[in-house]
């Protein structure tokens, strides 16, 4: 136990505010939430070594020590159970999942109305807000840059179908009313998005400062990468908001919101004639029918599928007895090939 206590009526709460190598920064569960530096225990770096989720997270709840005088006054012992997680799978190729942002209350999916909306993307970001197990949102930005923000509104509503859809000009003050009363509340708001989408605008607009610089528009007319790292930063009328880095890849692990994002497919799905339906060839397919008629985007069907596709991966990749029931229908299906009668050339 490293000689440690982690009773909690001996140690004391914190909250991370930010993650650097084997240390955190913290803000001491005190009166005044003074801030502090606090060094992991060996015992806590050996699991973080050992499963990149015990890694202590930006919004964590965790217990501290007292240090000695040489290490520093806090020593960061346990990682208390995290009431909700933003989490994808590490960039490592493996299965394990990385966290983005813990005990948030509300996720919000933030994605800039111009140059363009990036629709897959948008749904690929919500799949990580609706499994996280907060109350997903998605805020569009920039909105008093585009010639027609109903318009990119309701494009992406059919995407953010059960969660609130915020069009806001983080510049202006304008529609950021919704985001601000849930902090008075004492939410905490995680933000994730792109680079260059306006993250860091939105939380310079919520926090009333200049926390974070930004930069302008490129000659292309896209947004810059400002933020580098996660950090939990206090409203100054309660909660806090928690700024992510612009995610380039977002990698979904098996246990994801998808049937959240795609409620209409879903929906869809089950009114198909056949209960094994793929939704490819079937008669009777609603899916396809929605499709053919303009109800349901193709565009909208083909993320699904490509989402399905890859939670399917990531769910053989962390069950071996799932990985190899592929492996035997796809080696049945080869031989069933093989077996089919040549047909003479011309058929």
């Amino acid at each position: 136990m490293d000689g440690l206590s982690t009773d909690p009526d001996t140690n004391l709460v914190a909250r991370v505010t930010r993650v650097d190598k084997r240390a955190c920064g913290v803000l001491l569960a005190d009166e005044a939430l003074s801030p502090a530096t606090a060094r992991w225990s060996p015992r806590l770096s050996r699991a973080a070594d050992e499963d990149p989720a015990a890694t202590p997270a930006a919004g964590d709840w965790v217990l501290l020590a007292p240090g000695d005088q040489d290490g520093g006054a806090w020593v960061l012992t346990e990682v208390l159970p995290r009431r909700t997680a933003v989490e994808r799978l590490g960039v490592s190729g493996t299965s394990h999942t990385q966290v983005l942002a813990a005990n948030a209350d509300v996720v919000a999916v933030v994605a800039g109305m111009v140059p363009d909306l990036d629709l897959g993307r948008v749904e690929r970001m919500l799949a990580l807000a609706w499994s996280s197990g907060a109350r997903p949102v998605v805020v569009l930005t920039k909105a008093d840059l585009h010639p027609d923000p109903g318009a990119a509104i309701s494009l992406v509503a059919a995407s953010a179908a059960g969660c609130d859809l915020l069009a806001v000009s983080a510049p202006l003050d304008e529609g950021l009313d919704p985001l601000r009363a849930w902090l008075a509340e004492g939410a905490t708001i995680a933000l994730v998005g792109a680079s260059g989408v306006g993250k860091s605008t939105l939380l310079n607009a919520l926090l009333g400062d200049d926390v974070m610089a930004t930069r302008t528009l490129g000659n292309e007319g896209k947004g810059r990468h400002t933020t580098v790292t996660r950090e939990l930063h206090l409203a100054p009328g309660g909660g806090a908001v928690l700024d992510t880095p612009g995610l380039r890849s977002v990698g979904l692990s098996a246990d994801t919101g998808l049937d959240d994002v795609f409620a209409d497919v879903i929906d869809l799905a089950d009114r198909c004639r056949f209960n094994d339906c793929a939704h490819t060839v079937e008669p009777g397919c609603a899916v396809l029918e929605a499709v053919e008629t303009g109800a349901l985007p193709r565009r909208r069907l083909d993320s699904w599928r490509a989402l399905q596709r890859e939670a399917a991966f990531q769910a053989r990749r962390a069950d071996a007895r799932l990985q190899a029931a592929w492996t035997s229908e796809r080696k049945a299906r080869t031989r069933a090939y093989r077996a089919r009668p040549t047909h003479p050339q011309g058929w």
